[in-house]
């Protein structure tokens, strides 16, 4: 029942109609009995929309594309990780000290990414590829370090590979020596093989018996082409709404104090899903 007392939540984005997250934390209210409500916004101005959450008294917000990296010039602090990740996509709203409203930014994706692999591998001590190079390669690959694993990058476009790369400090493999590569897992941080291009594919299948595990941050399908070909090569795999569910995790008990209700945030996400693709 949603009255004066309910707290606010949300997510800002640009476009925000398709996020899975309002069903997933809505759920995660309900499910704890925590009288709040999360909604999808659209801001007409970053600058403006940030300053109407702080006064309407917003408490925690996500943060999607394109304002992940834009968000970090309204915040009164950053996370050390998400400055170096330089990205934001989890805002904290509290008071200081003197009762002044003050916002703290966060990055929740290298969490999110982090716990959905050690769901089948332990990230320490274990080689990863990651294929990409765009915003989430670089919160994977910095979790990742974070984690005290040894990372490798490959991406369609060299230039742009080459860079985050250098930024991560990590060996960049051209698509071409991809079949020289042997690794505990494989990590796709591309949008190859999301809805309506479900046939393809970000490297070719008869590689994948190089990885013990392949992850995939697609979940639009859920098992996507890689994770098909990849379970009937026999590797351990991980859909994108693992990596979705945990970040979002991360942001609710931040938020709340509380341990986030995995489980019914998963079924939540899968409805959800379900919901929209019939």
């Amino acid at each position: 029942m949603i009255n004066g007392s309910t707290q606010l939540f949300g997510i800002i984005g640009n476009p925000v109609e398709h996020s899975l997250s309002p069903a997933m934390h809505n759920a995660a209210f309900a499910a704890l009995g925590i009288n709040g409500v999360y909604i999808p916004m659209r801001p007409h101005d970053l600058s403006d929309g940030f300053r109407g959450l702080r006064a309407l008294g917003f408490i925690g917000v996500s943060v999607t594309v394109p304002y992940k990296v834009a968000i970090m010039d309204c915040l009164d602090e950053i996370d050390p990780v998400a400055r170096k990740i330089g990205a934001v996509n989890t805002l904290y709203f509290d008071r200081n000290i003197d009762g002044e409203p003050f916002c703290k930014g966060y990055n929740t994706d290298w969490l999110g990414s982090n716990q959905a692999l050690a769901a089948e591998i332990d990230p320490r001590g274990s080689t990863v590829l990651i294929i990409g190079a765009g915003g989430a390669a670089r919160a994977v690959g910095f979790g990742l370090l974070e984690a005290g694993a040894k990372i490798m990058l490959t991406n369609r476009t060299e230039a742009k590979g080459r860079e985050l790369a250098g930024q991560l400090n990590c060996a960049f493999i051209p698509a071409h020596d991809v079949a020289q590569v042997r690794a505990d897992a494989l990590i796709n941080t591309t949008s190859v093989g999301m809805a309506p291009h479900h046939d393809a594919l970000p490297i070719r299948p008869e590689l994948l018996v190089h990885f013990s595990v392949v992850m995939d941050i697609v979940y639009a399908p859920l098992a996507t082409r890689l994770l098909q070909e990849a379970a009937v090569r026999g590797c351990r795999t991980i859909d994108g709404l693992k990596m979705l569910q945990c970040q979002g995790a991360a942001q609710f008990t931040l938020w709340t104090g509380q341990e986030a209700p995995l489980a019914v945030m998963r079924t939540a996400l899968l409805a959800e899903l379900q919901a929209r693709h019939h």
